[in-house]
């Protein structure tokens, strides 16, 4: 039932919150009970005077009778509606209960959200317990030199009758791993700290330039309308502390440079207009690869798209995440992912309808392809690397697996999907989220 035939089962919730009773209502606006009743089980349009005479005999704004819930709240409502593997004429009632319990729909929704934030930072620890190499380093140096002290002070306790110049050097040993286990100790709080930041969390050069990229919106203006440079826009990036990082931001802003040249932003919305994008038509039209027609798309801040990039070895090396689809940020990818079918078969262009799984179902857009990278040499395999673009498709949540969408994950420690081909290990989520 769409949200503006609501407004009978509002005006009813109102009045019963009033303690009013439908005659009573109904004299007071000077109508009969009996057209009152139709209004309020929905099955008179109600406009003009009448509405803002209600809405005055109720003490409330017309706005309230006519808008009801915000439509964050319904699409919240639904979200959880399907999660719960409810029936899609159940889904569409969201916005009924809205209008005639807005206390307990906002109760539903609340929780709701508090649940999926929790959820996401199950997600966020276990990914980086499992798969964080500066964590696992980090826990392999504590648990070593309390091995060693143990050892040690088993020694000393075993041996009454030692040498004092070697319960003297096992003293000494004592304190130096003691020393060593403290700031191993500070080192790892202090990094656990700083994780909760994400951006300043970063442990690797290239989570400092998804960090820098991310602060930028994926859009660097100046870039893009060949004001600066490079290097000036370089020069300003605090979060990029480490060589190595620079050395792969320069990497990225010179693709974005060279892009910007061949498919400026204002000439590709000016072919695309209103219509929904085409990768492929957009290339011919615009007489330009695939591959850079999804990082053109991806740079449109209207769209929300994400992208992401991976080489022959299935590693990812550019995230630029849109709302609904998680992407590792250790570890490895869900091997379902259009992304990597595509390596194999370079030139091809995939389109897949797909629905992310886990704290929820979320449906996108899928164009994938890959290219060969660097100069030809002789007896050289060919270096490729594969690009994903995703585009929000909400309408893509409802779908089924009869083969319209591919369902799909993060990775496998966080994917409810059950019996799939490409797991790896074994799920956490073992009701599923």
């Amino acid at each position: 039932m769409a949200g503006e035939g609501l407004t009978g089962s509002r005006i009813r919730e109102r009045r019963s919150v009033a303690g009013l009773r439908q005659a009573e209502l109904a004299r007071m606006l000077g109508i009969s009970a009996s057209y009152l009743n139709l209004i309020e089980h929905n099955r008179r349009r109600i406009g003009g005077k009448l509405l803002l005479d209600i809405a005055r005999a109720l003490g409330v704004e017309p706005s309230t009778l006519t808008i009801g819930a915000e439509a964050a709240q319904i699409a919240t409502l639904r979200e959880a509606a399907m999660r719960a593997n409810l029936a899609a004429e159940e889904v569409q009632r969201a916005d009924e209960l809205a209008g005639r319990f807005p206390a307990w729909a906002e109760v539903l929704a609340a929780g709701h959200r508090r649940i999926s934030t929790l959820e996401r930072t199950v997600e966020t620890l276990t990914d980086r317990l499992a798969h964080d190499p500066q964590l696992a380093a980090s826990v392999h140096e504590l648990l070593s030199t309390a091995a060693s002290i143990r050892s040690t002070a088993s020694i000393l306790a075993d041996e009454p009758d030692l040498d004092a110049e070697w319960r003297e050097r096992f003293h000494g040993n004592l304190n130096e791993d003691s020393r060593r286990l403290a700031e191993s100790s500070r080192a790892l709080v202090g990094y656990l700290d700083a994780g909760q930041g994400n951006e300043e969390g970063a442990s690797s050069p290239q989570e400092e330039v998804e960090a820098f990229l991310a602060e930028n919106d994926y859009l660097f203006p100046a870039l893009e309308a060949g004001e600066d440079g490079i290097d000036a826009i370089l020069g300003s990036a605090d979060s990029l502390r480490s060589k190595g990082a620079r050395s792969i931001a320069q990497g990225m802003l010179g693709q974005i440079a060279q892009d910007a040249a061949r498919v400026p932003l204002s000439r590709l919305r000016d072919t695309l207009g209103d219509s929904p994008p085409d990768p492929v038509a957009l290339a011919r039209t615009l007489e330009a690869p695939v591959v850079m027609i999804l990082r053109r798309l991806a740079s449109l801040p209207e769209l929300n798209a994400g992208l992401v990039v991976c080489d022959r070895a299935g590693s990812l090396l550019f995230r630029k995440a849109t709302r609904g689809f998680v992407i590792p940020r250790y570890g490895s990818a869900c091997p379902l992912w259009p992304l990597f079918s595509v390596l194999s078969d370079p030139g091809r262009v995939d389109f897949t309808p797909l629905v992310q799984l886990g704290r929820g179902r979320a449906g996108f857009a899928c164009y994938a392809t890959a290219e060969t990278v660097g100069a030809p040499a002789y007896n050289a395999p060919p270096l490729v690397q594969a690009t994903m673009l995703l585009l929000p498709r909400p309408e893509f949540e409802e779908e089924t697996t009869d083969g319209t969408c591919v369902e799909v994950g993060s990775n496998c420690r966080v994917c409810p999907r059950k019996a799939c081909p490409g797991r790896r290990e074994p799920s956490i989520l073992s009701e599923g989220l």
